[in-house]
């Protein structure tokens, strides 16, 4: 049934990604890929008429299932989901699509589907005993049949596991599934050098543990003392794709065998790939995500936020890599989607102190160069397109724009093949908000900003002055606009903070007072409508571009 209506779909879909080829990228919203994706060549199939869609729509309604809606790290992007959703089933009460949703009853969820047009069912009232105890049962009786050592134990030593065992562990485990399956796979682990035992031993253990995070630390503890651990763990963990072995070692510049000593002795909470160039590496259950983010939970094993800024760091990298002849490249990377996320979880002070570790950190990774390219275009990217939260303090806000300009300066005053690619390159970006940003800007700022700008300016004309195409502004404009903005690159947020400079300069010129008053700086992201008569995608631009425009208020 689904083969015969996706077939029915696919004109329209097909027609969906030639308008906006870049529809399945990462920066593009969900309700977006919903909308343009599902619900708009689902209705378009529906308005055809012929034999076969009778045929398909008389064996009742079609089932999108989608589990784990809590699993989600963007709660907001869940919520825009939901309501997208609900809003679609108001308009179209007889549409035959149905949604099947499982996940736990997050508030952010329960708020939304509370509501005539859902129906809840509540699993926690059906028994899952039986079931576990038949999972259990089947699964030690299919290891045993494999496995000389423990048939030879049974030989000498009767029935294993008894059945006064399996009740007792059946019990032990309770309702959850994940807790069943991570046992045992606990249970049945390889042995290591550090672990010799058997499953044998690990049985009776299982039984003392107070769940999945004694199971959890237990199995850590494995492979503790390797090299890498904890970089290697916590970029599996924090990861917005999964990669493969590889893909993980090139990322943290260490070899793959490095990866693989680390996770093979970890395969009981992690899927470890056959193959080091092909598969992904993916927790067994996303509860070891929330184990390990969560430090009164995990102690030592905690994978802090700040990480997702040195995994940032570590993809921006893989840019300069390429530019140096490298093998592999991360073409849409989730680079800023990690520096976004670290301040979701971060206080205004922790964020600066952990930028200046990043700085003075002495890792043998962090080239000089690379560094300060990077952490311009993550500030600049964080205070001109993509503002933090509500909850930053100014002085947050001014600091990445100061420090932005002093790390353009100190990155372009190398004259280096990768800095002249850095600057030459284009970002993908997404707007995670759209509205205004309103700033103090102060004498101190201006100064502070016209030195670095200059100092930058003088450093490109010298090293790489083929990029200044744009003549120096007057400030005579009352806005700048960075129009359609869906790639941005160091140039633009240069050219745009070179405006702000100019433009303060006039403001103050105008105003004729001393001292010089403070400005506000407003900073405003507004989408951009396509134009449905455009004649090309170019011109049309995809739904999801935007403009990004910068203005002196009075």
């Amino acid at each position: 049934m689904s083969i015969g209506f996706t077939a029915l779909q696919a004109p329209h879909i097909e027609a969906a990604l030639n308008a906006d080829p870049g529809l399945l990228e990462d920066r593009v919203s969900l309700t977006v890929q919903l909308e343009r994706l599902v619900y708009e060549p689902f209705r378009a199939a529906m308005s055809r008429r012929g034999r076969a869609l009778r045929r398909i729509l008389s064996k009742g309604p079609f089932i999108i299932v989608i589990d784990g809606l809590d699993e989600c790290v963007n709660k907001q992007g869940v919520v825009e989901f939901i309501d997208q959703l609900l809003s679609f089933f108001k308009e179209h009460p007889t549409i035959p699509l149905r949604f099947f949703i499982a996940s736990r009853v997050e508030e952010h969820i329960r708020a939304r589907l509370e509501t005539d047009v859902v129906l809840l069912g509540n699993l926690d009232t059906h028994l899952a005993h039986k079931d576990i105890q038949l999972f259990l049962r089947t699964s030690f009786q299919d290891r045993v049949m494999n496995d000389r050592v423990i048939q030879e134990y049974i030989r000498m030593h009767g029935e294993w596991p008894t059945k006064s065992v399996m009740d007792e562990l059946t019990s032990h485990i309770g309702g959850s599934f994940v807790l069943a399956a991570t046992i045992f796979n606990f249970i049945f682990q390889p042995a290591t050098e550090n672990d010799p035992s058997t499953p044998m031993d690990r049985l009776p253990l299982t039984l003392r543990m107070d769940g999945l995070d004694d199971l959890y630390t237990q199995t850590l503890t494995r492979s503790q003392h390797l090299p890498h651990f904890r970089d290697i763990i916590s970029t599996v963990v924090l990861l917005f794709r999964p990669l493969s072995i590889v893909e993980i070692a090139n990322l943290l510049g260490i070899e793959a065998f490095e990866v693989v000593r680390v996770l093979l002795n970890l395969q009981a909470i992690i899927h470890v790939p056959a193959l080091d160039r092909e598969g992904e590496v993916t927790l067994c259950h996303a509860s070891l995500g929330e184990f390990l983010t969560t430090e009164s939970r995990s102690g030592c094993f905690f994978v802090p936020p700040w990480f997702h800024l040195r995994l940032s760091y570590r993809y921006f990298l893989s840019d300069f890599k390429k530019c140096r002849g490298a093998t592999y490249y991360y073409r849409h990377t989730p680079l800023f989607t990690h520096y976004s996320t670290r301040f979701a979880a971060s206080s205004s002070s922790d964020l600066t102190i952990e930028i200046e570790w990043l700085k003075d950190c002495k890792s043998p990774h962090l080239d000089t160069p690379p560094l300060h390219a990077f952490l311009s275009s993550a500030l600049s990217y964080s205070f001109l397109i993509n503002p933090p939260p509500e909850q930053f303090s100014s002085t947050l806000l001014l600091y990445m724009l100061t420090e932005s300009t002093r790390h353009l300066a100190m990155a372009v005053e190398y004259p280096d093949a990768c800095i002249r690619f850095w600057l030459n390159r284009r970002l993908p970006i997404a707007v995670s908000m759209v509205g205004n940003q309103r700033i103090a800007f102060t004498k101190h700022t201006y100064e502070t900003l016209q030195h670095n700008l200059q100092r930058a300016s003088t450093a490109i004309q010298a090293n790489f002055p083929e990029l200044l195409t744009q003549p120096r502004p007057a400030g005579t404009d009352v806005e700048y606009t960075i129009n359609g903005a869906l790639w941005v690159g160091p140039i633009d947020t240069f050219n745009a903070l070179e405006w702000i400079v100019a433009r303060a300069r006039c403001k103050w010129v105008e105003l004729n007072q001393s001292p010089r008053p403070p400005l506000e700086l407003g900073i405003s992201q507004e989408m951009v409508r396509p134009d449905p008569n455009a004649e090309s995608w170019a011109v049309r631009r995809p739904a999801h571009a935007f403009n990004v425009r910068f203005s002196f208020d009075g």
